[in-house]
């Protein structure tokens, strides 16, 4: 009997039972509390609506990739709702830490890593409300596709990993702070790395201090990967880099999330 218990519990931490598990106990939750929908679906749709109405002058400005504002403004209000997302899912982890959740987790045989997994893949899902009603708002707006199907896969490929990115980072401040005040720097965070961006306009039009904080930010080049189907064809040229933001983002602040769990527990 004493060699059975610590198979079971391997057995309990490798599944997918875990994972499928804490994802619907977050989505009912979600479910029941719709008022959480406001700023990562609203916010993004309002911008698309208002900043295309009132600005539709500046697609004609020499220079400007488009005639069409919508095809500029999509990616943008896209990554915005999908941050959010991510941004949510830490709130949802601190209110676990706060409610005691969190510490009968830890108590519990899962391993760790599926504690960290477990509230990206409930981003990953909750990203894919906001993202598919830009999507469909921007093609009743009349926006265009050139790049096809593809160019869909790409825009929401980019709006789900830069969800991921905010969500493995939200985890790692929460984590390190231990409640919901970790979330003003999660939230603060989400909004200086997407706006000193190519939201709004591309670089050749930005000058002055906007223009070298743009060229470095790495969410130019996530956005630049999800907005080219809107634009032209789908390259990799303008595909690798923002994968590469995705990939050393997740892989940067999901070791750190981890690390500030393991901290917990010792």
């Amino acid at each position: 009997m004493t060699g059975v218990a610590p198979a079971r519990s391997r057995d309990t931490g490798v599944g997918l039972f875990p994972i499928v598990w804490m994802c619907h106990r977050n989505l009912t939750r979600f479910a029941r509390l719709p008022a959480i929908m406001v700023p990562m679906v609203v916010m993004p749709i309002f911008f698309l609506v208002v900043f295309t109405s009132s600005f539709d002058g500046i697609s004609r400005v020499d220079g400007y990739p488009t005639e069409n504002l919508i095809n500029w403004v999509v990616a943008f209000a896209l990554l915005q709702g999908a941050m959010f997302s991510g941004v949510g899912t830490a709130g949802t982890v601190a209110n676990d830490l706060e409610t005691g959740f969190m510490d009968r987790l830890l108590a519990s045989p899962i391993r760790r890593g599926i504690i960290i997994a477990a509230p990206l893949t409930y981003t990953a899902i909750r990203a894919l409300i906001p993202i598919t009603l830009v999507t469909v708002l921007a093609l009743v707006m009349n926006a265009e596709l050139p790049g096809g199907i593809l160019g869909i896969v790409v825009a929401f490929s980019g709006g789900i990993g830069g969800a991921l990115v905010i969500g493995c980072f939200g985890l790692g401040v929460v984590l390190r702070m231990g409640d919901v005040r970790a979330m003003t720097i999660v939230q603060m965070t989400s909004f200086l790395v997407i706006f000193p961006s190519i939201g709004q306009v591309p670089i050749a039009l930005l000058d002055g201090w906007m223009e070298q904080v743009a060229r470095v930010n790495p969410t130019t080049n996530l956005l630049r990967m999800t907005r080219q189907g809107y634009l032209g064809d789908v390259t990799w040229a303008d595909t690798w880099p923002g994968l590469l933001v995705i990939a050393c983002g997740i892989a940067i602040f999901g070791t750190w999330a981890r690390a500030e769990l393991i901290r917990r527990t010792r």
